[in-house]
């Protein structure tokens, strides 16, 4: 009896093994026109001998996107082949930022030979909402992908996916991925630090800070800078003092401008009537963290003076940020609420705004703009209050959520949520 039984297992195994066999992507294809209820069958099929079988099961799993989707693609970030652990990384970030597929390293997929080959958008702002939870087992997945993945585009893919997801949990296997040794990895790996912000992180970059690619220096630079390390301040002036790049200058400086100490008074001085306007903005960025209410003659000056938007967009936060901060035709504050509205500089506004309204005064100012200015100003002020309001800023976020433009009823819901996520 257990003979027999033995043989019509076997029997069994040769028989599921043959059908497998016997599958082509078309197949696949057919099986996924089920929905959510195929995600058994396809979950298979990762298991499938046949690669075209396994990218088959691993696109149309993401295709169908449900919550149903999250387990298998899990499964398939452990596979051996580098272009089925990048569709099943941007299948799950896909679950909880839309349309990620369309703009992720999918997208630009291709074989070559036996390695594949993808490009990175330019872009790389894209974050989830904070009112949005992201499984840990996700994160863990993408951290072993972004420590140790198939290869070194597998790597820096996984990196971008977690920033994109704000995932905190991987952050040990972030930092572990700036010892790779390749650029694209360790770019992805500093822009994601930055979208998660955990400052435990800054003391261990500080080694890239010399680092002979200029956007990998760059990258760091800007990491300490938004990270707050402040141990990080006597590198950054050597880098200062010594790069040859402007770019790495500037960056640098406004890296320290974001480290308020008196020590670094001189620095601004030294670069306030700098002949390149990024170092004259950066000086005055480090002036308004200062927050000594004795320059404002000097910066006020320095504003009625300057010629160029950029420099005299950093001159009008340090005015605010050194009390300037009424809201009328000709004040520094609505310059910068005016340039919500330029293409070029709401890049540049956008920030500026978020930090100054940590000032319940500058809040309260800013509400007349949210309700009743520009559709841009709206919509990006909206975003103001959603990172930097506070309880009495859901009031005015009601209001807008029910503005007649759709665009900015929208913006004023999605800020409403991620306001009282924070909240």
């Amino acid at each position: 009896m257990r003979a027999r039984r033995a043989a019509t297992v076997s029997v069994f195994l040769v028989l599921v093994v043959a059908a497998q066999e016997a599958l082509r992507p078309k197949d696949v294809r057919e099986i996924a026109k089920a929905g959510s209820t195929a995600i058994p069958k396809l979950q298979a099929l990762l298991k499938n001998p046949d690669l075209d079988i396994r990218l088959e099961a691993v696109k149309q799993i993401v295709q169908i996107g449900t919550q149903y989707s999250l387990d298998p693609l899990i499964q398939a970030t452990t596979d051996n082949d580098p272009e089925v652990q990048i569709r099943a990384t941007d299948g799950l970030v896909n679950f909880y930022y839309p349309d990620y597929v369309r703009t992720g390293l999918t997208a630009s997929l291709r074989r070559v030979g036996s390695s594949i080959k993808g490009k990175f958008s330019d872009t790389n702002d894209q974050i989830i909402p904070a009112f949005v939870q992201v499984r840990p087992d996700v994160i863990a997945a993408l951290g072993k992908l972004a420590r140790g993945g198939g290869d070194m585009e597998v790597r820096a893919n996984a990196a971008r996916a977690i920033g994109v997801l704000r995932g905190q949990g991987a952050v040990d296997d972030l930092v572990a991925a700036l010892h790779s040794k390749d650029t694209d990895v360790i770019y992805q790996s500093l822009i994601a630090l930055q979208k998660i912000r955990d400052k435990s992180a800054a003391p261990r970059i500080t080694f890239l800070l010399r680092d002979l690619d200029s956007k990998v220096q760059i990258a760091a630079i800007e990491t300490e800078g938004l990270l707050q390390n402040h141990e990080a301040l006597p590198n950054l002036i050597e880098v200062l003092n010594r790069a040859g790049d402007k770019n790495v200058r500037r960056k640098a400086l406004t890296a320290i401008a974001m480290l308020p100490e008196e020590k670094n008074r001189e620095l601004y001085a030294r670069y306030l009537r700098d002949k390149d306007d990024q170092m004259r903005a950066a000086a005055a960025e480090g002036y308004a963290r200062l927050r000594n209410s004795a320059d404002l003659p000097m910066i006020d000056k320095a504003y009625q003076d300057e010629g160029k938007t950029q420099p005299r967009m950093s001159l009008a936060f340090a005015l605010v940020m050194l009390g300037r901060t009424e809201l009328s035709e000709m004040s520094p504050l609505q310059y910068l609420v005016n340039q919500l509205n330029s293409s070029a500089y709401h890049g540049i506004a956008l920030p500026f705004l978020v930090e100054l309204a940590r000032n319940a005064t500058v809040r309260g100012e800013l509400y007349k703009p949210l309700l009743n200015g520009t559709k841009d100003e709206k919509m990006n002020l909206a975003e103001v209050m959603a990172r930097s309001g506070d309880k009495e800023s859901v009031a005015p976020l009601q209001k807008l959520s029910n503005d007649p433009d759709e665009d900015v009823a929208r913006a004023g819901l999605r800020a409403l949520r991620i306001l009282q996520a924070r909240l």
